[in-house]
């Protein structure tokens, strides 16, 4: 596979903007910002994670989630020790028990809407780790496990709080055994994109909310109510999910009339999935009903579609979900328009 970079839904310029932050406002919150982007490079490594379950056997997958929550009590030593495993009850610590009930549901959307049973499609295990380090602000996919930070208190609550952030983390899951998409320029805004995409569906089937009722946010309920904000993206107005005198504004384009060239946060794959979130949002809301049911059968059919290479451009993803809207549901229905409308809209198609 392509690439094994561990996939942090915090945005680099994002901890960075706490960093900076003066310390009579957010004191605790600075340090662990700093805290987790020194950390970004040391867990760049994929784990080598062994000894908590048996291999798989041959045959059929077994259906059923089969999760497993370890703690790492406040080090940074994966895996940790296992305090939940598949079947056993709450444990009364609301990290532990979140990070269960989230795997839960994102193994339910994955198996109920596509037929995917776990992230790889042949009954992956899913594990966690809560309580990774010390007011640890963020949460990441590594390749293998799905690791929780507490947060800081002061910024960030915990991570496991969000039921789209844990939807969005196993989608870099869920991609990585797909199409697996270069986590660099535009290939890894896609790649981010699908996992706020998928992400944002979890969260939607777990309440039953068609396009219209959701609120289309990416780690609502993160921000504590000392930041000026409502989460770290909105998929539905990129660039609008936060506006704090002390952290700055969301800086997510919506259109390409405001892409962003960098070179860093990997050329702004952070940045720039805004511009194909937005595009999901409007294919999305366009056709109305579950977006599980519309864009969100045209997405999962291009992104499993042998014509999605590792590096695909933005405009050659745009040009698979209009051909797949076209091959689902006909060249001359309304999702096959609302499709191909909603990237004319971001200015990626002409």
């Amino acid at each position: 596979m392509s690439s094994r970079r561990p996939r942090s839904v915090v945005p680099p310029y994002l901890l960075r903007a706490v960093a900076a932050a003066p310390e009579d406002r957010f004191p605790r919150a600075a340090s662990a910002a700093r805290t987790a982007l020194a950390s970004m490079d040391r867990v760049q490594a994929p784990k080598q994670v062994t000894g908590l379950r048996a291999p798989r056997t041959a045959g059929a997958p077994d259906t059923s989630p089969q999760r497993t929550i370890a703690t790492a009590a406040g080090t940074t030593t994966l895996p940790g020790t296992v305090v939940r495993r598949e079947g056993e009850p709450d444990t009364g610590d609301a990290a532990t028990d979140e990070a269960y009930a989230g795997l839960g549901a994102t193994h339910a959307f994955w198996l109920d809407v596509f037929g995917r049973v776990s992230i790889d499609g042949a009954g992956l295990p899913l594990d966690a780790t809560v309580h990774y380090g010390q007011e640890y602000d963020n949460a990441y996919w590594d390749g293998q496990r799905m690791v929780f930070g507490d947060g800081d208190g002061e910024v960030f609550r915990r991570f496991t709080i969000a039921v789209d952030v844990i939807g969005h983390e196993l989608g870099h899951g869920v991609t990585q055994y797909t199409a697996d998409l270069v986590y660099q320029g535009q290939s890894g805004a896609l790649n981010e994109s699908m996992s706020d995409v998928f992400g944002s569906l979890v969260a939607q089937y777990a309440a039953g909310q068609t396009a219209e009722q959701a609120t289309w946010l990416i780690g609502e309920g993160l921000f504590t109510d000392a930041v000026h904000g409502v989460a770290l993206r909105s998929m539905r107005a990129p660039g609008t999910a936060y506006d704090d005198p002390v952290l700055g504004k969301d800086p997510q384009p919506a259109t390409m009339a405001d892409y962003v060239e960098t070179t860093e946060d990997q050329g702004g794959v952070h940045l720039n999935s805004g511009i194909p979130n937005h595009a999901f949002f409007l294919a999305a809301t366009a056709i109305g009903g579950p977006a599980w049911v519309g864009a969100g059968q045209v997405w999962w059919d291009a992104l499993t579609s042998a014509e999605v290479s590792a590096s695909i451009d933005f405009a050659g993803f745009a040009g698979v979900t209009v051909r797949a809207a076209a091959t689902r549901f006909g060249a001359d229905s309304a999702e096959h328009a609302a499709v191909a409308g909603a990237w004319r809209s971001v200015g990626v198609l002409s």
